[in-house]
């Protein structure tokens, strides 16, 4: 059934037209609770609160990275396993995928305010129970859980979407994605020094303060941003009218499809072409920092002979690159799309989102190809770091405008749209890592990052291929916000 692009929640659940003139009666020309009428001072400020959200889950997601192999150690009666430090870094990114397929679909149901804080207090008990963990079995099983309660990569783009025009989204995307960067350059950097003096719980610990700082901060100051669910309830107070009723009731039948809603993401994603192929190109391109993060440690601390403090504070020069990125993107990606959507050498449309994509897909191989070979030769530490700071560099620039084209290009549809695009990069990254060591056991280093980096070269084609035809690819699916 072809499904009207504008209003996901009321169409997809058969209800045509009626269902939109209904919303056009109760949308006033100037409703204040609708967010795109907020002031700009405290859309900001949610964006930063948003950000806070999300450099606490980068925090917690981590900073277990430097001494995963001592946690499992600790665990499992002084033994440790490579598998084990490296499943429980990865495993957190599983969970990320399982927790979206109700997470996005939900949020447009009921809301992002009641789903959002809903999973965030599963995510403090997530850590509550990581905390106490007495075996490697259940610390496992926590951090998929916490991984299983992360909202925030796909309700802060649709947030910032509810909120912002789309030539201000960039701007506000690109602050949501520097705080995760922060947090996972503090994180090591903090984790590492944390568990030589007091133990790894205090990681946990030190998590579960921030968690619940940024949950109180949200339940306190966040507001519905869905428009959908806020003409709903604004109809709901209308029913001395007979005609706010039969809205009521109308409005109130789409709560019914919930399984049509937690099922969309997969529906998006198979009636989309231009979706599955940025999910597979934007999977293996993030995956690299997982790659990085689990290989990183044991290149310092075998050929570096680094302390785990100073390993922890190595991952310092992967954000030092990331925080590079985003403000090049910060500071030129909205322009660049005014300026090529005005041009008449391009069509308007959301394509115009992706040249900063399109450079990060071509110059990231580079980097990992690099960071492969500095290990293999054992060249200078600097320069070893150099090379982490260029994949975070061009990871960032090619992920920030791909969000930011998803958002806008499948529009009411983009919470569901983001989810497809998670899920896949969270297998990718969860089980793309467990193969890498093997890979770089059999053949080094250098050649096994050699293999790596043509496969993202392979891929680096994707977002200039969506660049220049993607317009037309669009229109081939209904889930795809018309330009």
């Amino acid at each position: 059934m072809a499904v009207d692009e504008r209003e996901p929640l009321l169409q997809a659940n058969g209800y045509g037209s009626e269902s939109d003139e209904s919303i056009d009666k109760v949308e006033p020309k100037k409703n204040d609770a609708l967010p795109e009428n907020w002031s700009l001072a405290y859309r900001r400020g949610l964006v930063m609160l948003l950000a806070f959200m999300a450099f606490t889950v980068t925090f917690t997601c981590i900073s277990v990275v430097p001494v995963a192999s001592e946690m499992i150690a600790d665990l499992n009666h002084g033994e440790g396993s490579r598998s084990a430090s490296v499943l429980l870094v990865t495993i957190w990114e599983l969970g990320e995928a399982a927790g979206p397929l109700l997470i996005a679909p939900l949020s447009e149901i009921y809301g992002r305010y009641p789903v959002l804080n809903t999973t965030n207090v599963l995510f403090i008990v997530g850590i509550v129970v990581s905390a106490l963990s007495q075996s490697v079995n259940v610390l496992v099983f926590s951090r998929f859980l916490t991984g299983c309660a992360v909202a925030t990569n796909v309700l802060n783009p649709a947030i910032i979407g509810d909120m912002f025009p789309p030539e201000h989204r960039g701007t506000a995307m690109s602050a949501t994605m520097l705080a995760p960067l922060i947090g996972g350059a503090v994180g090591p950097a903090i984790a590492g020094t944390l568990a030589q003096k007091v133990g790894w719980r205090w990681i946990m610990y030190m998590s579960l303060i921030l968690a619940v700082i940024a949950e109180v901060l949200i339940i306190t100051l966040l507001r519905e941003t869905y428009k959908v669910v806020i003409l709903q309830k604004q109809s709901r107070q209308c029913k001395s009218d007979a005609e706010d009723l039969s809205l009521v009731r109308t409005l109130s039948r789409t709560e019914v499809a919930v399984w049509t809603s937690m099922t969309r993401p997969a529906s998006v994603f198979w009636s989309s072409s231009i979706l599955k192929v940025l999910s597979i190109f934007g999977s293996v391109a993030f995956t690299f920092f997982y790659i990085m993060s689990t290989t990183l440690p044991e290149i310092l601390q075998r050929q570096y002979h680094f302390s785990p403090s100073l390993v922890g504070t190595a991952f310092m020069s992967f954000s030092v690159g990331s925080a590079s990125g985003l403000v090049v993107c910060n500071l030129f990606v909205d322009h660049i799309y005014v300026r090529l959507q005005k041009s008449e050498l391009y069509s308007s449309g959301p394509e115009n989102r992706l040249p900063f994509t399109i450079v990060g897909a071509f110059s990231l191989p580079i980097a990992v190809a690099l960071y492969g070979w500095v290990a293999e030769l054992v060249l200078p530490a600097p320069l070893l770091l150099l090379a982490v700071a260029m994949m975070g560099f061009c990871l960032v620039m090619g992920v920030t405008g791909l969000m930011v084209y998803v958002v806008d290009a499948f529009g009411e549809y983009s919470a569901s749209a983001l989810t497809a695009m998670l899920i896949t990069r969270c297998l990718m990254g969860t089980f793309l890592p467990l193969l890498t060591t093997p890979l770089t056991g059999a053949i080094g280093y250098g050649w096994g990052f050699m293999v790596l980096a043509a496969i993202c070269l392979l891929l680096a084609p994707i977002p200039l291929l969506v660049f220049w035809y993607g317009k037309g690819w669009r229109q081939k699916s209904v889930y795809t916000k018309d330009q």
